[in-house]
């Protein structure tokens, strides 16, 4: 049943008449609106999301990250003269003062200011918009470099944990409850092979070669609003997942999304590939800002980090196509296969690739 918008909006602090509420976003989780409110004689639109619980277990976890997130970087922009309005997501309150409503059928809900005159993009449209997503990025990392690790809660556990990606994704194989593991053996045969590198980075990370660092853990290009008029991506948003992590995971992640020439579900994989040029577009822009404190060892194992995180996300769709379609939304049989397939072929680029990564990295 579709929520009544009108109902959920007037719990927060909103001075204005209520207009309209439509779906907004191409979000695989939770559920987005946009709701338009009269104030005085101009409108204003919100944004509104009912968190997916099952998703998220503990949402005043997470939204007490996203306020300490928000509020760290909104100073951060006023010390250098930007504006937070713009440069942030800014969060509503509900009329109880709280970042979450919850609600007495079990829901959560919250809301943040619409940012006007900017959007995301799914898919990569013009080389400027790798570039932009890459500076966005880099200045999202580096603002965040003093917010003190133990302020965050870590919304979801193991988020990027590779190796736990590919012990799921062998439980789920082993107990092929719904019998599909017939039709994804190209699929499983590809991640079998390369089970030695799946614990690679959280080794490293385990033994104190890589430091941990705030982290967003959802790099895509549609998480950032670029600028409708300049094209400069003017804020990150999305921040269910940010958290201690490692800065290659959101490398990794951001060139998974920006480097594939096709969309994330295409089904013809003769559209699928791996892009030098957005590979070296966005770890220019990444390495504008992120460049002077990233240590040796980071700035070395970005190309690696590109395709461990192609392969954790390959896995997580396959691992939930076995499992029957239960974490993302699908809108066909075989919508998490065809989203495997197009992780595969990418990895499989990049491996080809990878010297020529390192030099891009150098230079």
């Amino acid at each position: 049943m579709d929520p009544d918008l009108r109902v959920i909006a007037g719990q927060f602090e909103i001075d204005g008449a209520y207009v309209s509420a439509s779906p907004w976003g191409s979000g695989h989780i939770n559920d987005t609106y946009v709701v338009e409110f009269q104030l005085g004689s101009s409108a204003k639109r919100f944004i509104f999301q009912r968190i997916n619980r099952r998703v998220f277990k503990d949402p005043v976890g997470l939204m007490a990250n996203i306020a300490a997130v928000t509020g760290h970087l909104r100073r951060k922009v006023l010390e250098a003269g930007g504006d937070p309005l713009r440069e942030t997501l800014t969060l509503i309150p509900t009329r109880e003062a709280s970042a979450l409503l919850e609600t007495d059928a079990g829901e959560c809900w919250r809301s943040y200011l619409f940012i006007e005159g900017a959007r995301t993009y799914d898919a990569v449209e013009r080389p400027e918009h790798v570039l932009a997503a890459g500076r966005a990025f880099g200045r999202f990392q580096t603002l965040l470099r003093d917010l003190p690790a133990g302020e965050l809660a870590e919304t979801i556990p193991d988020f990027h944990h590779t190796r736990k990606r590919f012990d799921a994704f062998a439980q789920a194989l082993s107990e092929d409850r719904l019998g599909r593991a017939q039709s994804a053996r190209p699929e499983i045969e590809f991640v079998l092979r390369r089970e030695a590198i799946a614990s690679r980075l959280v080794d490293m990370l385990a033994d104190g070669r890589l430091p941990p660092r705030i982290t967003h853990n959802d790099t895509k290009l549609n998480n950032v609003l670029i600028d409708d008029q300049t094209g400069e991506g003017v804020c990150v948003i999305d921040l269910d997942t940010v958290m201690p992590g490692l800065s290659l995971y959101d490398f990794g992640d951001a060139i998974r999304s920006m480097g594939n020439t096709g969309a994330e579900d295409e089904p013809d994989l003769s559209k699928v590939g791996f892009s030098l040029e957005a590979f070296d577009l966005f770890t220019r822009g990444y390495l504008e800002f992120a460049g002077s404190w990233l240590e040796p060892e980071e700035l070395t194992l970005l190309p690696l980090s590109a395709e461990l995180m192609t392969l954790e996300n390959g896995m997580r769709f396959l691992t939930d196509y076995l499992q029957g379609d239960t974490y993302f939304k699908t809108r066909r049989p075989e919508h998490n296969l065809d989203r495997t397939r197009t992780q595969f072929k990418l990895m499989q680029e990049m491996e080809e690739v990878e010297k020529q990564m390192a030099v891009a990295v150098r230079s």
